[in-house]
């Protein structure tokens, strides 16, 4: 399964949806973009500045996911030349109506590229894309996540 950088970070902190995203993807093997060594980082440092977690929860955070990369949990794919094009591609299959940003679109590149089972996402722009793109999305509806 394909995951997006919110449900990692998800899977480490806990924030709305955490316990659902936990329970419904445990026992499957994760991919994602080289994208997430920055964006997960990136977001946890968010949340320590914003008071959502120390310092220490943002390390052990950060921790966690390097020790999941390292023994093969997570498997992440390059951001490659074709990649690139392929963003390109489905943003301008997606233009006027799908908004996609720069870095959603490389990853519903990354999933289409590399025929992930599914998308992990709840970003609506995302969802949309993948939607168009006929990638298989989970949750099937965001509303089904529990605030748990």
């Amino acid at each position: 399964m394909y995951l997006d950088s919110a449900i990692i970070v998800k899977l480490l902190v806990r924030e709305a949806g955490s316990v659902w995203f936990n329970r419904t993807l445990q026992g499957h093997a994760f991919e994602s973009s080289e994208l997430a060594l920055t964006e997960v980082r990136s977001a946890v440092l968010a949340k320590e500045r914003a008071g959502h977690i120390t310092a220490r929860e943002r390390k052990a955070a950060a921790d966690r996911f390097l020790a999941m990369v390292e023994h093969d949990e997570f498997r992440l794919f390059a951001v490659s030349r074709q990649v690139l094009h392929r963003a390109t591609a489905i943003q301008l299959a997606c233009h006027p109506h799908i908004p996609l940003r720069t870095l959603d679109a490389l990853h519903v590149a990354t999933c289409d590229l590399h025929h992930s089972d599914a998308c992990v996402t709840t970003d609506m722009r995302m969802r949309a894309a993948c939607e168009q793109l006929g990638i298989a999305l989970i949750p099937e509806r965001p509303e089904d996540v529990k605030s748990g």
